[in-house]
């Protein structure tokens, strides 16, 4: 029979609609203003302690505070406004202390039994709703220390390579003092400090029958280094972004020294902070002889909780840095207990073997360094002081059993979080100097209130008149396209919402243009009905013919458009992106309600009776 559907197909189509609906319902529910507390070290757990402490801290600024929230590894903290969250947040900085992550948060609301089901809103882009902002100060003066260091080092291995004797100094300006017995010894060792390190300037002297030579860096050295750190730490933290999973986040330079990062949508912007500003740097070292002098051994205490107050004594001469590590992963143990996998790149994994195949049966331990600030505050809660340090601690000191070489592991960690976390720094990348938070703020609509609503208005506008235009024009064949219409809408928000997709502005235009679009495939059927009724095929006929014939011409002028979405997405960047994924899912969507949604509404008003004459 013409224009009769199965049973099964219209269940089908309502299973579809009732999905989109469910996967879509979460935008409707607008996220609290909120200031989430995380604990510096990922191995802490919080109590119920800390939120009686935050709660203290909050009633004491006169704070209201909707609701507080504790698991084990944050405290979340609902605020009645979102113009409280800078207040609060200070207010919990000065209570809980440098210890503890204090940071800016848009709280989900929606209901547990969608959340069940996995069903989230989409996220919000920049533009639209905001997202957090940070902005990043690179330490440069850090980085070139760190590379002196590793100079200082590798001028002391050449020199001996060389067979020239020399003593060699690290002063407190960041100079290298060489002295040596001798003039010709000094000579030799400058064609060795021309060959290998020809952006360090050198200045020579004599003192008392010895001869000095000092190296410092050249201006246009001091430079290279400082524009390395800041590209590297670029790079670094882009890498920590997409590990973040964050859609189109700006990572980028401003002005000499400083990094701006803007993450839009976000909701654990605690996490984030974390993991872009924690330094998190391996170093490789060998546990310091008994007699050795205190010159050429530090003594570190262990990272772990199990260990608390046990001490070693590492060399301070370093193996490799986490610099070197190519990979990393976490994984277990045979006993079950974390551990990360490194690998290392060619270069770090000849370091390792050099230095292991000759100190088998000694102990190394791996070092963690990370860089915390220590923050004092007036009795007015303005802020005295902040003082920056590197904490190192050990979380792995183990015998050499055999030489190593590019892939081994590391132990010792307190649990899985730690391990997974330390594992995704080193994937990402080890920061080539310290970061400092210079500023952390939420970011708010970028092109204004106003103009949002111009834009929400100008997609209200072009749909109302769609929707007139079909009723008055094709009268009932109009009303089935309307509803396929809003379907669609609803279908475009739940598979964003399922593909995490970013709505931004641009994304809005998009959705102008599916309204449309998805009108414009049932404008030709319609006009093919009427076509087909003149030409003196009846009602059933022209209906039936309708559909067939114009589906040719539908998919052609839909699968053109949606090469072009794809490859303005493979392309473009920022907004272009946001454009072409609305357009590219609106195609789809608009596609199956446009041809089989409208068919479906049409064949349930005129299909399996008698029809003398179509309302089109």
């Amino acid at each position: 029979m013409l224009n009769k559907y199965p049973v099964w197909k219209y269940l089908l189509i309502l299973f579809l609609l009732a999905l989109a609906a469910v996967y879509a319902a979460p935008n409707l529910y607008a996220p609290d203003p909120a200031v989430q507390i995380t604990a510096q070290s990922s191995g802490q757990t919080l109590t119920q302690g800390e939120l009686e402490r935050a709660r203290s801290a909050l009633q004491e600024a006169n704070i209201e505070a909707a609701r507080f929230e504790l698991n084990d590894t944050n405290i979340l903290i609902r605020l009645t406004d979102s113009e409280a969250q800078l207040p609060a947040q200070s207010a919990l900085k000065r209570s809980l202390g440098d210890d503890y992550v204090v940071a800016l948060n848009l709280a989900p609301t929606t209901p547990a039994w969608l959340q069940s089901m996995g069903a989230e809103p989409m996220k919000l882009g920049l533009d639209l709703q905001g997202g957090v902002h940070f902005l990043l100060e690179v330490d440069t003066v850090a980085a070139v220390d760190n590379r002196t260091k590793i100079n200082f080092s590798a001028i002391k291995r050449e020199l001996r390579k060389e067979r020239i004797v020399a003593r060699s100094q690290l002063e407190d300006d960041g100079s290298i003092l060489l002295d040596f017995s001798t003039r010709e010894a000094q000579s030799e060792a400058r064609s060795v400090l021309n060959d290998n390190f020809p952006t360090l300037a050198r200045s020579n002297s004599e003192l008392d029958g010895r001869f000095l030579t000092r190296l410092t860096w050249t201006e246009a050295g001091r430079k290279e280094i400082e524009d390395y750190a800041i590209s590297q730490n670029l790079t670094t933290l882009r890498n920590r972004v997409n590990e973040l999973g964050v859609a189109e986040p700006l990572v980028a330079r401003q002005g000499r020294n400083r990094i701006v990062v803007e993450l839009p949508g976000v909701q654990d912007t605690a996490q984030a902070k974390k993991i872009l500003g924690k330094t998190a740097n391996l170093e490789f070292r060998l546990e310091a002889e008994v007699d050795a002098s205190m010159a050429s051994k530090e003594e570190f205490q262990f990272r772990s909780a199990l260990d608390a107050g046990r001490r070693a004594y590492l060399e301070r001469a370093v193996i490799i840095t986490g610099e070197r590590v190519s990979n990393a992963q976490a994984s277990f143990d045979d006993n079950g207990q974390p551990q990360v996998n490194i690998s290392l790149d060619s270069q770090g994994g000849a370091l390792m073997n050099r230095a292991t195949r000759d100190n088998i049966k000694r102990r190394m331990g791996v070092l963690f360094i990370e860089r915390r600030t220590k923050t004092e505050y007036g009795e007015t809660g303005e802020v005295l002081s902040k003082q920056t340090d590197d904490v190192k601690s050990i979380i792995n000191l183990a015998t050499i059993q055999s030489a190593l070489g590019r892939q081994f592991r590391i132990t010792g960690l307190d649990n899985v979080a730690e391990s997974s976390e330390l594992a995704l720094l080193l994937r990402a990348g080890a920061l080539a100097a310290p970061i400092d938070f210079v500023e952390e703020r939420t970011v708010g609509p970028s092109l204004g209130a106003e103009n949002i609503a111009l834009g929400v208005k100008s997609v209200q506008i072009g749909l109302a008149l769609v929707l007139v235009f079909m009723l008055v024009y094709y009268k009932v064949f109009g009303l089935a396209a309307n509803i396929a219409l809003a379907a669609n809408l609803v279908m475009l928000v739940a598979v964003m919402s399922l593909l995490s997709a970013t709505l931004t502005l641009p994304g809005i235009a998009g959705i102008v243009l599916t309204v449309g679009m998805a009108v414009d495939a049932n404008v030709l059927i319609f006009a093919r009905v009427r076509e087909e009724l003149k030409n003196g095929l009846s009602p059933q006929a022209a209906i039936n013919a309708g559909y067939d014939r114009a589906f040719v011409t539908i998919i052609d002028a839909n699968l053109t458009t949606l090469l072009v979405a794809i490859i303005l997405y493979a392309v473009g960047t920022g907004p272009v992106k946001g454009f072409a994924v609305t357009l590219s899912i609106g195609i789809v969507t608009s596609m199956f309600t446009a041809i089989v949604g409208t068919r479906a509404l049409i064949n349930l008003i005129y299909g399996g009776r008698r029809v003398k004459k179509l309302a089109i």
